[in-house]
């Protein structure tokens, strides 16, 4: 009456991997759903509609912006650059009702910006998103001069090396 190992193993049912597997194909299909609805849309659809009509309504039309020309910015280099000289030309994107403010307050402007391009180390002209950069920064330099509500953006016209 005595069962060796062998037969004790058999009798012992062996334990099935189809709970596992299930869980497995079900996460799965859970997180592909999850991304696709959310990634078309489909989720969240109600919260993107409100912020994007909230959006709508703090933008102005197009119609309702000024461009107001910065004078010409002829920089001095120095020496370790290749060129001499760099000629920077830009405008700026106002709301139409703060032209008459923006204008009166250019020669700031300018100065603001030929203090900060002076101020760039040459090594940094080298770098190919240096643009972008600049940008940021100068805009940022006249929001302090302007106020951040009566400028929109800082457009490069020009930015030649001589």
């Amino acid at each position: 009456m005595t069962q060796t190992d062998s037969e004790e193993a058999e009798a012992e049912p062996k334990k099935s991997k189809l709970p596992l597997i299930l869980s497995v194909v079900l996460a799965l299909v859970g997180g592909g759903a999850g991304f696709y609805l959310s990634w078309s849309g489909t989720i969240l659809a109600a919260a993107q509609d409100d912020s994007a009509e909230a959006e709508e309504d703090a933008a102005s039309p197009i119609d309702d912006v000024a461009y107001i020309p910065i004078e010409p910015l002829v920089i001095s280099l120095r020496k370790p650059a290749k060129s001499k000289h760099l000629r920077f030309r830009a405008q700026l994107e106002v709301p139409s009702r703060y032209q008459a403010d923006v204008e009166k307050l250019i020669p700031r402007v300018t100065d603001v910006l030929n203090t900060y391009l002076r101020a760039v180390r040459v090594e940094d002209f080298d770098d190919p998103a240096i643009l972008v950069r600049l940008r940021t920064q100068m805009l940022y330099r006249v929001e302090m001069v302007l106020g951040e509500e009566r400028v929109n953006r800082l457009l490069v016209m020009e930015f030649v090396f001589t």
